[in-house]
């Protein structure tokens, strides 16, 4: 029976790597409190073992499914990416620059002392600032230096020895030291600082961040001879609250119902619905508002949607700013989310709204058809993906990337892959900004992302198993060690030129080192332990940049260990 499997995975190599791909799934779900392997480790580990049966599968397959990944890459970051390298976001791309190039450097260092070839650094970098993608521009660099084959296997498979050598602790330290270690060398209080960031940006300060700020309801009053809205407008009325948030959304006057308007004046005996902040309105009742028992009036048809933004005009605008705007009376923002990776953004006065972000509000059916036509558009659910453009783009970018240019007798080239990444960053902001074509659901984009590496890690594994435990054997426990030093450096250093040279506030410091390390676990940790989504703020054009430039160190890092 054993004889017969081994033989059928060697025959079908295809069934291999779906063997890879499903034990891998599983293995990357371990975690230790909350730290997991993840789904590329797991399928590493998985073909690394299963590619001890000596299974031979077409480097086609492996190239196919990369190009696929890459562009996925490039298409999820590349509004963010733009938004940061272009006006917004400045400092935190740049501080992202210079904490990859210490990744970059790190790697390169601990290479040369310890004397690695170009194919354990490559695979000593990508483990230790776990950027899996890194892994496979750096076989893909290693394949185009025009070394020998035998020379060529031996340093490719080297990449993922390292790689799975050290990846471990990448991420588990990398989460400590952001997390834990971080706030303990700095002196910063989390908690503390993010309630001082939120009341510093308009909120109420208290724990739970936006998500207890943010709770709205509708009650219906008569008004009083008395009352101060007497003889006023609808939005006259609702200014009274400022900076809080109320709408008065129907008017019952002489037993009709109608919708209010802005400019709708308020009399004595009118009974009105209002919706709006709990703590406002609860206070709203008295002598001259007095709360009744009205289900008709407070029947007010609403709607949940999700709002991409695309207006230029509303680009840089906070939240306060916004809502002063005629367009979005009567709207309540619920979510704001950010980024490739869909990053919950605080909903705070002082927020800044970007190009690409996509709002989750509710309201009247006729005040969100308003705010569409302000804002950009609604950000409905589809399944269906433009393949035309994404097989276009694909092909377009590597066949630029593939173009030589010579600088004297040196050869410069972008590559394959690094076209097509850039031709994902630029499809994906081209489509953030004019939403009329290149559509991928973020489900879509997700199986590309994660199918594509994982097909491309998992054939690198089965490739590479053979020579794996003679890797193991000859690099020892000094890689592991090596490894802790090129995690370690980098983060500690980039915790105190966060501070001290960018100067960013603390609340959103560790968030912006996380992202620099596009540290995704990282982020998760810190929310938990601020108890808000503040840090979130940091992460997100930070991390856009650096998943690029790590990626891109892939091949940086081959040019410099040659």
């Amino acid at each position: 029976m054993l004889h017969w499997l081994v033989d059928t995975l060697r025959s079908q190599p295809a069934i291999a790597i779906f063997v890879c791909l499903s034990i891998g799934a599983y293995v990357g779900r371990l975690s230790i409190k909350g730290v997991g392997l993840g789904a590329v480790t797991g399928t590493l580990l998985t073909a690394l073992l299963v590619g001890q049966l000596d299974i031979s599968v077409s480097s086609d397959v492996r190239a196919i499914f990369f190009l696929l990944f890459l562009f996925a890459i490039g298409y999820g970051v590349g509004p963010q990416f733009v938004q940061g390298i272009a006006k917004n976001g400045l400092p935190q791309a740049l501080f992202s620059v210079i904490v990859c190039v210490l990744c970059l450097g790190a790697a390169w260092v601990a290479g040369r002392i310890a004397g690695y070839d170009v194919g354990s650094t490559a695979g000593l970098f990508a483990g230790a600032a776990t950027i899996s993608s890194a892994l496979a521009l750096s076989v893909d660099a290693i394949e185009q230096l025009g070394l020998s084959a035998g020379e060529t296997k031996q340093l490719v498979n080297a990449v993922p020895t390292a790689f799975a050598m050290t990846y471990i602790f990448g991420t588990i330290g990398a989460t400590m030291i952001v997390c834990v270690v971080g706030p303990k060398l700095l002196g910063i209080d989390l908690v503390a600082a993010c309630r001082a960031y939120e009341r510093k940006m308009g909120g109420h300060g208290k724990a739970g961040g936006a998500r207890a700020w943010h709770q709205h309801i509708a009650r219906a009053y008569r008004v009083g001879a008395g009352s101060d809205w007497v003889g006023k407008t609808a939005a006259a009325a609702e200014s009274a609250s400022a900076p809080a948030q109320l709408f008065i959304e129907r008017v019952r006057r002489d037993g009709q119902i109608v919708d209010a308007t802005a400019d709708m004046m308020l009399l004595v005996g009118d009974v009105v619905a209002v919706a709006g902040d709990r703590g406002i309105i609860m206070q709203l009742a008295g002598p001259e508002l007095i709360e009744i028992e009205d289900a008709e009036l407070l029947n007010v048809p609403v709607e949940g949607t999700e709002v991409l933004i695309t207006n230029r005009k509303v680009d840089g605008k906070t939240l306060a700013e916004l809502a002063g705007l005629p367009s979005t009376r009567g709207i309540f923002l619920r979510r704001i989310r950010r980024g490739a990776t869909g990053v919950d953004i605080p909903v705070l006065p002082a927020t800044t709204i970007h190009r690409g972000d996509v709002l989750t509000v509710i309201g009247r059916p006729q005040d969100i058809s308003a705010s569409l036509a302000a804002f950009g558009r609604a950000d409905r659910a589809t399944e269906e993906t433009d393949v035309a453009l994404v097989a276009a783009a694909i092909v377009v970018g590597a066949l630029i990337g593939s173009l030589i240019w010579r600088v004297g007798s040196v050869p410069i080239t972008l590559s394959s892959s690094g076209g097509v990444l850039l031709a994902g960053i630029g499809l994906g902001w081209l489509r953030s900004v004019h939403p009329t074509f290149g559509r991928i659901p973020p489900a879509a984009n997700w199986l590309m992302n994660t199918l594509g590496l994982n097909m491309f890690i998992a054939v690198v594994g089965l490739s590479s198993g053979p020579s794996f435990v003679a890797g193991v054997q000859q690099l020892g426990f000094s890689l592991f060690l090596w490894g802790m030093v090129v995690t370690s450096v980098p983060l500690i250093l980039a915790l105190y030129i966060g501070r001290y040279v960018f100067r960013f506030d603390d609340a959103i410091l560790l968030g912006c080192v996380a992202g620099a390390r596009a540290s995704t676990a990282s982020l998760g940790m810190l929310t938990a332990r601020a108890k808000s989504q503040t840090p979130a703020l940091g992460f997100t054009v930070s991390c856009a940049v650096s998943n690029t430039l790590l990626t891109i160190g892939g091949i940086l890092i081959v040019l410099l260990a040659r």
